[in-house]
């Protein structure tokens, strides 16, 4: 897998250190239209997985773990010793295994729209979407993933936000997509929990998939003192469904 040192850090604002993880198949871009004014007192920090935006493909396969540890090397190359993290499906298993294994690191976490381990026919369909966004391609993929994503009012009014999720899926990388799948399917962070010290703000769609519905309310029974905020109507990309209420929760939550 590529080292941290072909995954560019980008920074953008002034204020603590807010580092901000995206979602499989899209890119750091997603924060640009999630971060909403953030910027003003944060100093947002965004990157793109492997095989994502502007970091290639690996040549192996790779886990939630390898993810976490060359989190853990850009942050230390870039001299941040602690930071705010956030992040959003396979980006909120990072955050998640990131606060888990370096709780000296983190100030506060907010886990959306993500799970520590998927349930058995969730794992099996990584399988299935590893091979069709080999065989296919990701653009193969992309009507039956925007009905996760998005209610399906979102979908027909098509707002950049839509618009901008499925030209950049559209784009991904095949193989790139595919190997994300697979450490998905493999990831089991349910021993973390316990291990997570810092303050955590736990955010999910109000129509999300009910696993992902279960796994929010799981982590907030799992994580010390953590905290449930609900966005609607949404579905699993909820930050981009409703940008203004996930930017008044993470915003009093990082004040609190």
């Amino acid at each position: 897998m590529a080292g941290s040192e072909a995954i560019g850090l980008h920074r953008r604002g002034t204020g603590p250190a807010l580092v901000l993880l995206h979602c499989l198949g899209v890119d750091r871009h997603l924060w640009d239209f999630a971060a909403l004014g953030l910027a003003a007192d944060f100093t947002l920090l965004t990157c793109d997985f492997p095989g994502h935006g502007e970091t290639p493909t690996p040549a192996a396969a790779y886990s939630i773990g390898d993810l976490t540890d060359r989190l853990a090397a850009l942050l230390a190359h870039e001299g941040l010793a602690r930071a705010h993290v956030a992040g959003i499906s396979l980006g909120g298993l990072v955050a998640q295994d990131f606060a888990a294994r370096y709780p000296e690191r983190v100030e506060r976490l907010a886990l959306i729209d993500t799970t520590p381990r998927y349930a058995d026919a969730m794992r099996a369909m990584w399988a299935v979407r590893a091979r069709e966004a080999r065989q296919h391609g990701v653009a193969s993929l992309v009507p039956g993933l925007l009905d996760i994503w998005f209610t399906a009012d979102c979908i027909q009014h098509n707002p950049h936000e839509v618009r901008y999720v499925r030209d950049t899926l559209a784009r991904c990388d095949g193989e790139g997509y595919a190997l994300a799948c697979e450490a998905l399917a493999a990831a089991d962070l349910r021993d973390g929990a316990a291990r997570i010290a810092a303050p955590t703000l736990v955010i999910c769609g109000e129509q999300d998939i009910p696993s992902f519905l279960e796994s929010a309310r799981w982590l907030v029974d799992s994580v010390k003192g953590a905290k449930l905020a609900w966005l609607g109507p949404a579905r699993h990309c909820s930050i981009l469904e409703q940008p203004e209420q996930f930017g008044r929760a993470l915003r009093s939550f990082l004040a609190d």
